[in-house]
């Protein structure tokens, strides 16, 4: 059971040995999902003693006693490490963490309520070891994680139950003692009493909700206001759900309506080693770059800065404050400065499963302590940006697609644009319609589907000037819309160049990267139009920052083509062929990024590799030629014929 620590042999419990440092050893060994080295466990539990190793070595004799059996040993030490041999063994810890890992949204009401009965009290609440704070850190961290899934667990088993099936409310109840200001928890209950005719106890338990929340500072008329929405269509209330109806919309800084937008709070980094109530120091100051970068992209909604260090110090962990503050997200880290080195690590979670999305340790190479951190921040800012996109992505895809949002039509709207072929283009341009449909006001939208027009154009997939045009009006109403996201200037950017008007476009540009120095999309447009014409050494530049912004960006192999084209117009042409093999080798790379790579395979003298390509090219376009690449591009003069003696040279002249 998920509370103190039991060890069972053929359905009997076995008698646990009294040191409290032996438990410890046990749980931490148990969870530990490779094998700990005996100096870290040494750090971990003991203060400091004259043989810390002969500790050691005395705990783990006694875990020997407890674990292994007499035909096979289960306690191993390879290497100087520890690490118990879990196979054939069932560990409900790790149970529940795979079964989160995989999606609670897949399982079943059945597997859902055996989850459910495995929490039996605190975790691990009798294994605390006095005065060690790297365990106790450990412990608290955790408490919190299991109890996020447990809370993950009963929200998903109360929206799965029929509503009138009674085992409902005692779930409800045990979601609430965990959770008592999780807005979605109070909804499931108002459903549920109004879908019994419970009005009285409904009323009761807002009344009870109001001051409570008052007493917190918390608003609860987003609750009122769904209990009326409840009393208005009692029909929709016979569903017990935590998803519809939904509360009323978030308004952003500007007075904006954000719908179902993604949310996320980021809450203070910890240093270890330093008072969490101390501000002012290293894992403060990530924390405030961290926000403010985020919150540039505006890519989604950023919980400000005073509402998360509010409830940080209050003592609450970042699960908790997600809910707390309806978020979808929620991102902590931890700073450690050891021997001079730093490193940093960083976990995203999706609140409403308590899943880690993405977890990273950060550990630079040694050099000055501000631009490792400007380094260390570029990193977390570009993962979690790229990491909540694709999450939401792959969320929009497996919706019906009446069913979605602004923001889910806009997502898979991304979805299909990546495919970067034809027909997924054109299923782009009609979620990104929808998503504008749905919300006008959303500038990404636009932006999104400037971007499919410009690929018509650029791509040959439509009459060039008429695509233009649409590029160039749909992304001037994503500026006008809001004229500080970079994502709207971006999109104008490359309008501007399509119409061949190149100083405007690195205007453009420049603005968008102005406005969120981490927009990799910014940066990589930078260095397409300077290739071509413009300066190849910013080029080369830009087209470094955007793939160290974002390393697995779908547009990946543009950036790695507008590098090669960068090294042709400098006539670095065995680097230029380097780079536009890389480009090439994506998986989602076009047939443009093809004919760069053949082209400069050409100018490097590479000329059977040259003409493989030039074959792959002419098998799935056979009137493709060196007149149909150039058409795409504005390059200079001299570079257009670099590029026409390369493809002579592979045979696409």
């Amino acid at each position: 059971m998920l509370g103190p620590l039991a060890v069972m042999r053929d359905g009997a419990p076995i008698d646990l040995p009294q040191s409290r440092k032996v438990r410890a050893l046990l749980a931490y060994l148990a969870l530990a999902p490779e094998p700990v080295s005996r100096s870290r466990l040494c750090d971990l539990l003991w203060d400091g003693p004259n043989d810390p190793r002969g500790e050691l070595r005395w705990c783990l004799s006694k875990l020997r006693g407890l674990l292994d059996d007499p035909e096979e040993a289960r306690l191993e030490t390879p290497h100087d490490t520890v690490h118990i041999r879990c196979a054939g063994c069932a560990i409900d810890a790790l149970e529940l963490a795979a079964a989160t890992a995989e999606g609670l949204h897949r399982l079943d009401v059945t597997r859902l309520e055996h989850l459910a009965s495995l929490f039996a009290g605190t975790f691990l609440e009798d294994v605390e070891v006095d005065r060690r704070h790297p365990f106790e850190t450990w412990l608290m961290a955790q408490r919190r994680r299991f109890q996020a899934q447990q809370i993950a667990v009963l929200e998903q088993l109360v929206a799965r139950l029929p509503p009138e099936d009674e085992r409902a409310l005692p779930w409800l109840e045990k979601w609430l003692d965990l959770s008592p200001f999780d807005n979605r928890a109070h909804r499931s209950l108002l459903a549920a009493l109004m879908a019994r005719g419970r009005i009285k106890a409904g009323e009761d338990h807002l009344d009870a909700v109001s001051s409570l929340f008052q007493s917190e500072g918390l608003e609860a008329a987003p609750l009122r206001a769904f209990w009326q929405t409840l009393h208005a269509a009692p029909r929709v209330s016979a569903q017990i759900t935590t998803f519809t109806p939904d509360p009323p919309p978030l308004i952003d800084p500007a007075g904006h309506p954000l719908g179902k937008r993604v949310s996320l709070a980021v809450m203070p980094f910890v240093e270890d080693g330093v008072d969490a109530a101390f501000c002012g120091g290293l894992a403060d100051g990530l924390t405030h770059d961290i926000i403010t970068r985020l919150a540039k992209l505006k890519a989604f909604f950023v919980i400000a800065r005073g509402s998360v260090y509010a409830l940080a110090g209050r003592g609450i962990g970042p699960e908790e404050a997600g809910r707390r503050l309806n978020v979808e997200y929620a991102a902590s880290g931890t700073v450690n400065r050891n021997s001079g080195r730093l490193s940093v690590s960083v976990e995203l979670v999706e609140v409403a499963t308590a899943r880690i999305v993405w977890s990273e340790r950060f550990e630079p190479r040694e050099d000055d302590l501000f631009p490792l951190l400007d380094e260390i921040g570029n990193a977390i800012v570009a993962s979690i940006a790229s990491e909540i996109e694709t999450a939401e992505r792959d969320r929009a895809i497996l919706k019906a697609p009446a069913a979605l949002s602004a923001w889910e039509a806009y997502h898979r709207g991304l979805w299909h644009m990546y495919r970067f072929t034809r027909e997924e283009n054109e299923q782009a341009g009609h979620f990104f319609r929808m998503a504008i449909g749905l919300d006008p006001t959303f500038a990404r939208a636009h932006a999104g589907l400037s971007f499919t027009h410009w690929q018509n154009a650029f791509q040959g997939w439509g009459d060039h000037d008429r695509e233009a045009g649409l590029a160039y009006e749909t992304a001037g109403r994503s500026v006008l819309i809001d004229d500080h996201n970079p994502a709207s200037h971006w999109a104008m950017g490359r309008a501007q160049w399509l119409r061949g008007s190149n100083d405007e476009s690195l205007s453009e540009l420049a603005r968008a990267v102005d406005l969120s120095p981490n927009f990799a999309l910014g940066h990589y447009a930078l260095a397409f139009v300077h290739s071509q014409s413009g300066d190849p050494t910013a080029a080369i530049g830009s087209a470094d920052q955007s793939r160290q912004l974002s390393p697995f960006d779908p547009l990946l192999f543009a950036m790695l083509g507008a590098r090669a084209m960068g090294h042709v117009r400098l006539g670095e042409f065995e680097e230029a062929a380097d780079w536009a093999l890389k480009a090439a080798a994506r998986p989602n790379a076009h047939i443009i990024i093809l004919a760069i790579a053949a082209n400069c395979l050409g100018l490097a003298g590479r000329i059977e590799e040259g003409r493989a390509f030039a074959a792959r090219i002419r098998q799935s376009r056979p009137d493709y030629d060196i007149d149909t690449f150039l058409a795409s591009f504005h390059f200079h003069p001299e570079a257009a014929l670099l590029f026409r003696e390369g493809a002579r040279r592979v045979g696409l002249g």
